[in-house]
């Protein structure tokens, strides 16, 4: 068979997002290889119980580790229908006697379902939480150095009080972190099934007596359990549940993206991605520096937002099985890759971040002290001013249209004298020193990264 360009894809997950630690299980070598791991578990129990020779066992085995996802493709290409396909390739590899037991009591979806079930489990612990938990490595380390670096906060995209850049980091830690822990306990949720063509198992009722046993076996081999109703496919919800979060997740490292793209922007500059030596940033602009990969996880996560309603989609089929998810079913496989392309990028990006503290300094100041506008106003209300936040709010306009700061104008108004004398050297302090005022953000950030740190032991 002729080789195909990997340049004549469609799908940019083949030649610009491909990864081989996900290829191993979600390409569809990978699908081969797992199903192939279903068929051979079925031999193995077969001849545990009894049914057939070890013998046989020993020829599926070595037949399993001979078929190809190509020559399946061409066997189906002749037959049209994959497993049946897949199931031939293994008979011709094994001897007459051997035969009659491959694939014996199994319905398609015993095999898919449950190679599906492995697979998805398997990349989800080896591929997409490992890459997660190297982020949130990364994203700890930041955190604890900047815990105490100060950063005017910003809601509604606009100038609040004070925090520091670890403790706006340390939000992150903490949703990431949340996502790792549900992803571990929804991947191991996942569930096979051996029930056959309509899920109650008419075929291996005619051998066993206690079919669920068998079933339970069979599923043991590849450290699964058996769903406790089947039809001819396996109930969908724990799969969607794991999607859901893997979106979730998706959409942490998103948000991520935007912050860290905005503190970019030349105005801002309070953060900055690092270029090589050769790197663009610009075809016609030679000066910029573009934060390209914020931005292309970004893009990224769009793609992987809207595929969950697929999901969603697939959740419904009729009666005991309908094949309205045949094609569907199989970009699954892409939100992963994304994902994990996203983590990836993203702890490399995040390991050399660039903090620039004067930006940092000289954002906090351009509102001329206006950020202690909050404290002024409680202070106030505490000391028993009738109508502080009116008052507050007067000064700032006052403060805005003459362009001076905050304090100079506090000092010069009448009523304000007792007030400021009735107030406590810190109380004061803040409202001529506004980066004082960031309540808990630098202990807060502390303790969130190490609290995360301890759980992933990292």
């Amino acid at each position: 068979m002729k080789t195909r360009d990997v340049f004549d894809s469609i799908s940019p997950i083949d030649y610009r997002y491909w990864d081989k630690e996900v290829a191993q299980y979600l390409s569809e070598n990978g699908f081969t290889r797992y199903k192939l791991l279903v068929e051979l578990a079925l031999a193995r129990v077969l001849y545990r119980c009894g049914i057939c020779s070890k013998e046989v066992v020993k020829e599926v085995e070595t037949a399993c580790g001979q078929v190809t996802t190509a020559e399946v493709y061409e066997e189906e290409d002749r037959i049209r229908h994959d497993i049946r396909a897949l199931v031939n390739c293994i008979r011709a590899k094994v001897s007459d006697s051997a035969k009659p037991y491959v694939h014996m009591t199994a319905t398609s979806y015993d095999i898919i379902d449950t190679a599906n079930a492995a697979r998805y489990r398997d990349v989800v612990q080896k591929v997409l939480i490992p890459s997660l938990v190297k982020l949130e490595g990364v994203l700890i380390g930041t955190t604890l150095r900047e815990a105490g670096t100060v950063q005017v906060g910003r809601t509604h995209g606009q100038h609040a009080v004070p925090i520091t850049f670890g403790f706006a980091l340390a939000g992150y830690v903490n949703r990431l972190g949340g996502c790792i822990e549900a992803l571990k306990a929804l991947a191991t949720d996942l569930t096979g099934k051996f029930s056959g063509a309509v899920g109650a198992y008419n075929a291996s009722s005619l051998f066993f007596e206690d079919p669920e046993g068998f079933e339970a076996e069979v599923l043991n081999e590849l450290g699964l359990t058996a769903a406790e109703h089947s039809t001819q496919i396996a109930p969908p919800e724990a799969l969607t549940r794991l999607f859901c979060e893997i979106t979730i997740a998706a959409g942490v490292l998103a948000n991520l993206c935007d912050d860290m793209r905005n503190l970019q922007r030349t105005e801002i500059g309070e953060v900055g991605e690092e270029f090589e030596a050769d790197q663009v940033g610009s075809s016609t602009m030679p000066q910029k520096r573009n934060p390209i990969n914020l931005e292309n996880g970004k893009s990224c996560w769009k793609i992987v937002a809207p595929r969950i309603v697929t999901m969603f989609m697939d959740q419904i089929s009729d009666h005991q099985r309908d094949l309205t998810n045949s094609a569907s079913a199989r970009t699954y496989g892409e939100v992963v890759a994304y994902v994990v392309s996203m983590a990836k990028r993203l702890t490399r990006t995040m390991g050399k971040l660039k903090v620039d503290r004067v930006n940092l300094e000289r954002n906090l100041a351009m509102q001329k002290g206006l950020v202690a506008a909050e404290p002024l106003y409680i202070i106030l209300a505490a000391l028993g001013h009738p109508d502080a936040h009116e008052k507050v709010r007067t000064l700032t306009l006052k403060a805005q249209s003459e362009k001076r700061p905050l304090d100079e104008v506090i000092a010069s108004d009448a009523e304000m004298g007792e007030y400021l004398k009735m107030m406590t050297h810190y109380q004061r302090l803040i409202l001529t020193e506004p980066a004082l005022y960031t309540g808990i953000a630098s202990k807060k950030a502390k303790v969130v990264a190490e609290n995360w740190k301890k759980k992933l032991g990292l």
